[in-house]
């Protein structure tokens, strides 16, 4: 192994040796000045306000200690700007301003004032009880029989109707309907009378049965009342109050109202624009009054047609031993303006074995 020196160490007490340290004499013997960098020019050496200054990263440095810095402007033409460096802070989000909705202003709507109804003036004239026994009517305050339970059934069904019709938005309409057949002697009279006096016999309801057969009226000499102004006198007579035509009747809810003069202008009236307020006349006011028409036979004359526009509900009534299909799809046609037509069989003659009223009351036979 080498000899390795230790260099001595002064000892305490000892002068140290004088001269230049050993990185002077490094300095001096190798030349290492020569290697130090060429020194700045002055006119190079920005400003202090320009010179950009690094802090560390536990240094706090104010902010008026932090000079604004001033991007050079640079000419469109000749150099485009750089893109903008990405900066390291999160970008702002700019929460959307919620503007809440200014409620419209409330107007009050002035209330509707309730329509009055209409009240029958008439004199209240008696039917003839006996008079409608002899015609196998119903009798009103007389015994249930067989005709009595037939039309119960039948009133019910229209009384349904109605209420289903008024809810979906017919209106008047809704309370009136037609009693029509295709031919003469079918029954419809027969029926519209029955029928009328079976829906006077409910506790709410009153009814108005009107005659529209104009040309061979039937209704006042059946129930035994006189005639007067009706129906065609207040179409054709704006003057004439459609109310002020109807006749009372002792009946409790019958009302009558007759067909009036007759003209040869009775289509005509019907369909002009006047019929609908003298019809809604009839009605007005009284959601519990129910106006039965009994109208001339559809194939015979022209008033059924015209009057089907302005019922909710339409009964043909058809001899079941007569009427033919084709004669009921012809008046059905011809009745097409009314939305709900139905039929109803006339002199049906039923087997021992099938359907029989008024059995169970004593009427059977």
């Amino acid at each position: 192994m080498t000899e390795q020196t230790k260099i001595p160490v002064p000892q305490e007490g000892e002068d140290k040796p004088q001269g230049p340290t050993l990185i002077e004499r490094v300095v001096r013997n190798y030349d290492l000045v020569k290697l130090a960098p060429a020194p700045i020019p002055a006119d190079l050496v920005p400003p202090p306000s320009k010179r950009r200054r690094y802090r560390r990263a536990d240094e706090v440095v104010e902010e008026a200690e932090v000079a604004p810095v001033v991007e050079p402007v640079r000419e469109a033409a000749r150099a485009p700007a750089p893109a903008p460096a990405a900066q390291a802070t999160a970008p702002e989000v700019v929460e959307p301003e919620v503007i809440a909705p200014v409620p419209a202003p409330v107007v009050a709507k002035p209330p509707v004032p309730a329509v009055k109804a209409v009240q029958f003036k008439g004199k209240r004239l008696p039917v003839n009880r006996q008079h409608l026994r002899d015609q196998g009517l119903i009798v009103p305050e007389g015994a249930v029989s067989a005709v009595l339970e037939e039309f119960r059934i039948v009133k019910r069904q229209l009384l349904y109707n109605a209420g289903q019709l008024a809810q979906q938005g017919m209106g008047m309409a809704a309370q009136r309907v037609l009693i029509c057949s295709p031919h003469p002697s079918e029954g419809k009279s027969f029926t519209a009378v029955n029928l009328a006096l079976a829906i006077a016999a409910e506790k709410e309801t009153e009814v108005l049965l009107v005659d529209a057969d104009f040309a061979k009226p039937s209704v006042l000499s059946m129930l035994g009342l006189p005639g007067g102004p009706g129906l065609m006198d207040a179409l054709s007579n704006p003057d004439i109050d459609a109310a002020d035509c109807v006749i009372g009747t002792d009946i409790s809810g019958l009302w009558v109202m007759p067909a009036g003069n007759a003209t040869a202008s009775d289509s005509e009236y019907l369909s002009s624009s006047r019929t609908r307020s003298v019809l809604d006349r009839l009605v007005e006011g009284a959601p519990n009054r129910f106006v039965i028409f009994d109208s001339p036979p559809a194939l015979m004359a022209s008033p059924a047609a015209e009057l089907a526009k302005y019922v909710g509900q339409a009964v043909l009534v058809a001899r079941a031993d007569r009427t033919g299909q084709g004669a009921l799809e012809d008046a059905v046609s011809l009745l097409s303006g009314c939305p709900n037509i139905q039929l109803l069989l006339n002199a049906v003659h039923f087997s021992p074995s099938g359907r029989r009223f008024g059995s169970y009351y004593g009427y059977g036979g």
